[in-house]
């Protein structure tokens, strides 16, 4: 079935003197159909945030827009394919046009790839893999990171994993790109704390989403935090950002003390 164009993915609408004048912090975070993504939209908008939200898959954006607009949240939605140079950089010209800034990015976006030891792991999904994952966080962050450096603040989280962290076997593709974004992140650190952005990881554990599901199909899900406690964890990370955090590497036992 072919997807829906992006123009039938309706906006709430917002004043003009809301969107260029507001104070109110801006949110943008990829990926936001479902899962983690869904959450942290969800949890960014009950604190206030201006959010705007984008995934590659329609119907999933649908729902999260109607989460979000059942609120009263304010809302940008934009469908895109992250991993799309094109669409990555309109997503954030959009979003700029629309609210004027951004405070706040959170690269949520990725896919998991073939579970597969990498001397049998085919190089399409390879390709794909880090085209989302990687160039696509690269391209997003370098369109942000350059507004933020205009007004010297932002924060910039980008979601990782354990096994970007410590290599593990059979995780191919997404380990790799993971490793990749932890670098990414590091070298962006370094480079933006003269403009006062910082930039962080945040690895969430295991967390009942699609993608730990395809990864471990017979595990107790039960077991699994809900999404609800990163999106949590995301919001405590932005309201405490700092220079003394920039190029950290967080997870849910290393987080630091929110600000009261």
């Amino acid at each position: 079935m072919a997807r829906l164009r992006a123009s039938r993915v309706r906006r709430l609408p917002t004043p003009p003197s809301v969107a260029c004048h507001n104070n109110t912090p801006v949110a943008l975070i990829t990926g936001a159909g479902r899962g983690i993504g869904r959450a942290t939209a969800t949890r960014f908008a009950q604190a206030g945030f201006r959010v705007a939200i984008c995934a590659r898959t329609a119907s999933e954006l649908r729902a999260t827009h109607k989460t979000l607009a059942a609120s009263g949240g304010q809302v940008f939605v934009r469908r895109a394919d992250t991993g799309k140079p094109s669409d990555a950089r309109a997503l954030v010209r959009a979003v700029l046009k629309h609210y004027g800034h951004i405070d706040v990015l959170i690269n949520n976006a990725g896919i998991l790839g073939p579970m597969l030891q990498l001397t049998r792991y085919p190089l399409r999904p390879w390709l794909n893999v880090l085209r989302i994952n990687l160039t696509g966080t690269f391209v997003i962050t370098q369109e942000v990171a350059r507004a933020m450096m205009r007004r010297h603040r932002g924060c910039i989280i980008t979601v990782s994993s354990s096994v970007g962290r410590a290599g593990r076997a059979g995780w191919g593709a997404y380990a790799v790109s993971k490793f990749g974004v932890e670098g990414l992140s590091q070298v962006l650190a370094d480079e933006l704390r003269p403009f006062n952005v910082c930039v962080m990881t945040y690895n969430p554990g295991g967390t009942r989403t699609k993608m730990r599901a395809q990864a471990f199909p017979h595990e107790d899900r039960s077991k699994l935090k809900d999404p609800s406690v990163t999106a949590e964890a995301l919001l405590r990370l932005t309201r405490g950002a700092s220079p003394d955090h920039t190029g950290h590497a967080f997870d849910a036992a290393t987080l630091p003390d929110s600000p009261v």
